[in-house]
């Protein structure tokens, strides 16, 4: 156990003494400061010490040439300074080393996400392509609030909408409570919390008037795909969801009652649209298929349809409504019945919004309804009776 004052220019040509397997050069200026020189050549700078409980421990700085001398001594006098004050480095070195890298909680956070999301693909799609590539390597207690709020500016500046900015935000926050919840190490601190949102709105306002609606029929009354015409006929008048209609089943309609079940909605509740008669008389023309227990499936395949993208850019190009969604057919269900008087609480439960704020976006369609509730009222407080509605 040779004790020298290390310097540079000693490491640099420090050599294995013959026979031995090692030999550990001990520095005499900072205590527990040692070059272990093997007999190929290799050498590697430790700290040893003794613990709180008089057992020897060491811990690595680092091999020779990695760093120099002098970061290396430095490094060496901040351990010690530390292992003085109670503190173990080498404890401290393997409590950092159980913390997982972030690429194995995202794994499992994947894992977990497949058992019940539907919307499983967008929320793999954004781990693999946008989280991973930039955490996936990092442990988590490395992952700093700052250096996340640094990344979300950058994928907006990127031109990502502010609503993708923060689904991605969403998820990768939704793997840190994931962690916490399983116990990980590291995951006690979320660093996508407190980070500051810009508003965001995505309301997309598209409306179909009455007329609009008539070129829409004629158009899908004519389409190659002969479940069109009932899929958007249904879609005006329930207001319901695509994949809630296209996943729709016989035993969950009740043509006596006017209702359909939805057992499972994107909120994850279950709930019941009422059905008016133009719907029923929309249902009493769809075809039967027999031993098939959806409402409206691929002919061909008696299923559900993984899509209707085609026939419906085909049917809207037709009525000249090329910038019309699908998903705006819910919307203009929505807008038909509050320009019908209907109010907005009733709206949001037709529709299963889970939140009525998500109703809110229809609220200036109400100005019809809520001018004549006024104009009511002036007369009344005139003393004039309010002109019945027709």
């Amino acid at each position: 156990m040779p004790k020298i004052k290390l310097d540079a220019a000693f490491c640099l040509i420090a050599q294995c003494e013959p026979g031995k397997r090692k030999t550990d050069y001990y520095d005499t200026s900072t205590t527990g400061f040692v070059l272990e020189v093997r007999p190929n050549g290799g050498k590697t700078f430790y700290l040893r010490f003794q613990d709180e409980h008089g057992r020897q421990r060491q811990h690595k700085i680092a091999a020779y040439g990695d760093v120099t001398f002098d970061k290396a001594r430095k490094e060496a006098q901040r351990l010690r300074s530390q292992v003085v004050l109670g503190g173990d480095p080498a404890a401290t070195k393997k409590e950092k080393q159980a913390v997982p890298l972030f690429a194995t909680v995202a794994e499992q956070h994947l894992a977990h996400a497949k058992t019940y999301q539907r919307s499983y693909d967008t929320t793999e799609m954004y781990v693999r392509r946008h989280i991973l590539p930039k955490w996936g390597k990092q442990r988590l207690t490395d992952i700093t609030q700052r250096e996340v709020a640094q990344w979300l500016a950058e994928k907006a500046e990127e031109g990502l909408a502010p609503a993708t900015v923060e689904k991605i935000r969403v998820i990768f926050g939704r793997s840190f409570e994931l962690a916490k919840q399983w116990g990980m190490a590291g995951s006690d601190k979320n660093p996508t919390r407190g980070i500051p949102r810009k508003a965001i709105n995505n309301a997309r306002e598209r409306f179909l008037d009455a007329a609009e609606v008539k070129r829409l029929q004629v158009a899908v009354a004519s389409s190659r795909n002969p479940q069109l015409q009932y899929i958007v006929g249904l879609l005006l008048l329930t207001g319901a969801r695509v994949s809630e209609l296209l996943h729709a089943e016989w035993k969950h309609i009740s043509l006596e009652r006017r209702v359909w079940l939805i057992p499972t909605s994107k909120t994850g509740k279950s709930r019941h649209v009422p059905l008016s008669q133009s719907a029923i008389d929309v249902i009493g023309k769809v075809p039967l298929f027999k031993d098939c227990p959806f409402l409206l499936p691929n002919p061909e395949t008696l299923k559900p349809f993984v899509t209707i993208k085609h026939a419906w850019q085909t049917a809207r190009e037709e009525a000249v409504l090329g910038d019309l969604r699908i998903h705006d057919l819910r919307h203009s269900a929505a807008s038909f019945m509050i320009n019908a008087g209907i109010d907005l609480f009733a709206v949001g439960r037709v529709l299963g919004h889970a939140d009525h704020k998500s109703t809110m976006r229809y609220s200036h369609l109400a100005n019809d309804t809520l001018l004549a509730a006024v104009e009511a009222g002036a007369k009344k407080m005139q003393g004039r009776a309010p002109t019945p509605r027709l």
